[in-house]
């Protein structure tokens, strides 16, 4: 099974994401997607399951602050800040959040049994963190957790000042 995660969209789906996300089995939004329309072209692709972010205002009343779930062989908790994870995670194999735009892997546990993912985000670039995502491949009882850093092309513009 073949899981994208993503979060932090912000009412931008880069083509990037999609053409990671096609074939996709599943996909997990840890929230601050900003407009419906980002769900539903998600929803053209795949199942989704969504947490709310902050920034998710009143179009997005309807969807859950976390999600605890099964899937694949595999329990989940989601939520968008870090700050809402519970304090003992021990029973989930990934606890997927958001919120912070940085892309970050942590194993915890005596015996390292949980991941804590945060997919970083893929929508618009914040000051110069990069473009990441993750895909999760589940095979039976082994699975594997990839990072995407996607290749943006930006032009930036030069101004040079010429003192006189």
């Amino acid at each position: 099974m073949k899981i994208g995660i993503i979060s932090d969209t912000h009412n931008l789906l880069r083509e990037e994401v999609v053409k990671e996300l096609k074939g996709c089995d599943v996909i997990l939004h840890g929230g601050d997607i900003s407009q419906q329309s980002i769900l539903d072209q998600l929803e053209a692709m795949a199942p989704v399951r969504v947490v709310r972010g902050n920034n998710d205002k009143e179009w997005a009343e309807h969807l859950p602050e976390s999600l605890d779930f099964e899937m694949a062989g595999l329990r989940f908790f989601m939520t968008h800040k870090k700050k809402d994870i519970p304090k003992d995670v021990s029973s989930y194999d990934l606890v997927i959040f958001g919120h912070s735009h940085q892309y970050s892997e942590i194993w915890v546990g005596m015996k390292k049994k949980t991941l804590l993912l945060n997919p970083g985000s893929c929508g618009p670039r914040r000051f110069i963190q990069p473009i990441t995502m993750a895909i999760l491949t589940v095979d039976g009882e082994e699975w594997t957790v990839n990072l995407y850093f996607l290749k943006i092309l930006t032009l930036n513009r030069c101004l040079y000042l010429l003192n006189g």
